[in-house]
Parts: structure tokens; C-alpha cells; sequence
């Protein structure tokens, strides 16, 4: 079943008031929570579907206008990640309804792995039939609605604010493959490279209160694995300043945390307490800020092709077929018939790239599940307080630097077949990637350091 956002449940929601020099935004929440079983997103151990609600899920969207009338919206939400298929439709559908261009739409996912599976997204992670698939393209539908709910609150109370950006931080994010999990409390050398960065972008009515308040951090959503829909250590993050600050609309973004765990894990008790240390590092940054951002939005995407390896044959993807099990095998078996099926694998796919700035405040927003290095090289080049979001604007798969691709396990080699590719990427990503990055900052006029 294809989701259709219907163009009425926007119309009149995105027409607002005149620029008058100074920001405007507004906030728009709804809740996503499914309201029957359906099988949760992330973990491939898992057997059955969601039995209950921990912490309800929300998309949350916050509409911005600058001085000249320039607008923009970003959405965020208590999801794994939006199928890139379903990211390039709902942003043109929002953008012909709010008419914003291309660069003016960004969609974000915490990356939680307590959220819904997705239509079209990691199917064969899980062994789902008929009436599976029903229900998860029932829940598809009732997103697209709750999304148009939330976009049409954002539009609609627009109202005159203040903006400011700063940077705060806070350390449970882990390098899950230089540290092993289960010596994490007894190794008192954690290795490999973070991001323990947490920016911070307030947005305050002119009477100083709080509106909205958008914070990232650049770790996997997966202290959870139980079967409660929950929104993991970011849900707990925004629950907790949200009951800090009363009125204030708490919306995260996942940072560049593809090989980043929180340790130690596995309880709620955890979850809770890593949400009160985000929120902690959050609010520190928000009692300090002094400089308004000036009102002024500058925004610019695009898409850049990054390559496959040499495409296995139908005899390769027979013997990895064979050789293999469980979600593994289900991806090889489908990739196997659709081989021999006729099917031409493309050679390359590809790769959103988003950079804005909210007056002197730089925010990148790249695509899929990007490791952490990727934020430290973007930071080097653009300046140490860029803010660098990672699964924004569609998931195509993880995004390793050459490093960790030439080292393979999971997220250089394993996890290429769980996005339905047939290979890994090819040599040249990083380099495909950080390019990309350099020239869509040279396109805004900044200073690209080498």
C-alpha cells in the first residue's frame, strides 16, 4: 500500500504573517504511538511484535522565519529512520504544500531502536507475513497524518522569537568498536574516537521564555532492547526539559553516532539516567547562552552519488545465500531472486547532503547512519562549533570513512546487505562524502578549511 499525504490536510497551514526584521517560529507536536501490536525497528533478535508503551512517541516540527521572510522547517521524530524513498516524498509533498524549496525541509530521526518498523524499511530484518506488513502500512498512513498534524501546528502559531546556539557536553557515548560492552565498568581506558559534543539551539519568545529547544548527541538510541515503545535516552532527554521547563517544545536530533553505544546499557533505569545527563548538559548550555543568532536562514542540499564495490553474481549471492543466517540470509535470498529475476543492481545510490545556517550557527545534516568521524572532519573543516546532524533526510545505509570500510565487521561490511545493497561501498566514500560536505559549504560562502 503506497502512503499518501494528502494535500488538504496542509492546505492554509503554511501561509504566515509578514517578515518584520526578527525571527518567527512556531511548534507543532503529535503523537506516533502505535495504537495496536506491530514488530519494533532495530534489533534483528528480536521475535514478536511490541507488547506496550514505555514513553510515548512523538514527530515534533519547528517552523523558522528570518528577517527577509526566508522559511524553513524542521521535523524530528521518535523514529529509527525515514526510508530514503519516504524522506524525498514527504519533503517534496511539505514543500510544494508549504512552498519551501528542497533546502528549506529537514527530517530528522532519533534513530531509537523502541520505535515501529517502517513501510519499506529493513523488511527483511524480520520474519513478517501478510498481515504483518498490513499493519506496518496501516501505521505508515497514520504517520503521514500525525506528520501533516505537526507541520500544520508549526505554521499556524508562528510568533515572534529570539534565537541562540551553544555547545554543551556529556560522555556516556561509547566507540562500540574499540571498547568491548561487557568490560565497559572494569576498562578505565575507553578507546577510539567520540563526539561527547551536545549543541544546543534555543528559541525564546520576546518575553524570555521558552518556546522550543532542539538538541543533539551523537549515539545510538539503544540502551532499550526490551518490547515497550519508548524513545530511549532522547525520549527521557525531552520529557525531562519539557517538564523542566513548562511550555518549551524539547525536539533532538541524532548526531554522527553510527559506532557510538551507549555503555553501560540494557535498563530503563539506564535510559532514564542517560536522558537526565543530555538534559543536564542541555540546560547548562541554556543558562549560558548570551548572543542572539541574527536572523537571518541560508540554506542549501544536494545529492551526491557514492558508488558500490563490484556487484556480486547470481553465483556469489547464491553461495552468500547459503552460507549465511537468519536477517542475513532472508537479504541474500532476496537479493538472490531478484537476480534472477533480471534485476540490475544500480551502481551507485544517492546521498543527501544539507547545510544551514541560523545566523552565524552552521548545521550540517547528512544522510544515513554516519560514524562519528565524519562529524570530527566536518567540525575541522567548517570550524569546531558547527553542529553536525547524521540520519537526516532518508537512511540509505551505514556511511563508514575508509578506515573502518578496509576493517569491515558490521558497519563497513556486514550491514550493507540489511539496506538491501548487494555490496559494500566503494573505496572512495569518505572522500565522495567529505567533498560533498566542502562543496555545499563553498556554495553558502563559508571558509573551507583543508
Amino acid at each position: 500500500m503506497r502512503m499518501i499525504l494528502g494535500s488538504a490536510l496542509l492546505a492554509g497551514a503554511c501561509c504566515g504573517a509578514s517578515a518584520d526584521g526578527g525571527w518567527k517560529a512556531g511548534v507543532g507536536v503529535a503523537d506516533i504511538t502505535p495504537a495496536q501490536p506491530l514488530w519494533m525497528a532495530g534489533y534483528a533478535s528480536r521475535n514478536h511484535a511490541a507488547e506496550g508503551t514505555l514513553q510515548p512517541l512523538h514527530v515534533k516540527a519547528l517552523a523558522l522565519e528570518d528577517g527577509a521572510g526566508t522559511r524553513g522547517l524542521l521535523l524530528t521524530s521518535d523514529l529509527l529512520g525515514f526510508p530514503p524513498e519516504t524522506a524525498q516524498r514527504l519533503s517534496e509533498l511539505i514543500g510544494r504544500e508549504c512552498n519551501l524549496p528542497r533546502s528549506a525541509v529537514m527530517l530528522s530521526c532519533s534513530h531509537t531502536h523502541s520505535g515501529p518498523v517502517l513501510p519499506h524499511a529493513l523488511s527483511d530484518i524480520y520474519p513478517l507475513d501478510d498481515a504483518h506488513r498490513a499493519a506496518i502500512d496501516a501505521y505508515g498512513v497514520m504517520l503521514d497524518a500525525r506528520i501533516a498534524e505537526a507541520v500544520r501546528g508549526a505554521f499556524g502559531s508562528m510568533e515572534q522569537v529570539v534565537l541562540a546556539s551553544g555547545t554543551g557536553v556529556t560522555r556516556f557515548a561509547v566507540n562500540r568498536r574499540e571498547n568491548v560492552e561487557a568490560e565497559i565498568l572494569e576498562n578505565p581506558f575507553i578507546k577510539g574516537p567520540s563526539d561527547h559534543s551536545v549543541p544546543v539551539i534555543r528559541v525564546a519568545r520576546r518575553d524570555g521564555s521558552l518556546l522550543a529547544v532542539v538538541f543533539g548527541y551523537a549515539c545510538h538510541g539503544t540502551v532499550l532492547d526490551g518490547y515497550q515503545w519508548s524513545g530511549d535516552y532522547p525520549g527521557f532527554a525531552q520529557a525531562e526539559l519539557e517538564t523542566a521547563h513548562p511550555g518549551v517544545t524539547a525536539m533532538f536530533f541524532a548526531g554522527c553516532g553510527a559506532d557510538q553505544n551507549p555503555m553501560p546499557r540494557r535498563s530503563a533505569a539506564r535510559a532514564r539516567q542517560y536522558g537526565r545527563e543530555l538534559a543536564a548538559a542541555v540546560d547548562r548550555v541554556l543558562g549560558e547562552m548570551v548572543e542572539p543568532l541574527d536572523a537571518h536562514l541560508d540554506m542549501h542540499f544536494r545529492e551526491i552519488e557514492l558508488r558500490l564495490a563490484e556487484i556480486p553474481g547470481v553465483d556469489r549471492l547464491a553461495e552468500l545465500a547459503g552460507s549465511t543466517s537468519g536477517y542475513e540470509q532472508r537479504c541474500y535470498a532476496r537479493l538472490l531472486n531478484d537476480a534472477r529475476a533480471g534485476h540490475t543492481f544500480p551502481q551507485t545510490r544517492p546521498y543527501p547532503i544539507q547545510l544551514w545556517r541560523l545566523g552565524q550557527q552552521t548545521l550540517a545534516a547528512l544522510g544515513g547512519e554516519v560514524v562519528v568521524d565524519y562529524a570530527l572532519s566536518a567540525k575541522k573543516m567548517l570550524g569546531p562549533g558547527t553542529f553536525v546532524m547524521g540520519y537526516a533526510n532518508g537512511v540509505v545505509g551505514y556511511i563508514p570513512t575508509e578506515r573502518i570500510l578496509h576493517e569491515g565487521r558490521y558497519e563497513g561490511k556486514v550491514s550493507q546487505v540489511v539496506y538491501g545493497m548487494p555490496s559494500v561501498w566503494s573505496g572512495d566514500v569518505e572522500k565522495r562524502v567529505l567533498g560533498g560536505i566542502a562543496d555545499t559549504a563553498r556554495e553558502a560562502g563559508l571558509e573551507v578549511r583543508e
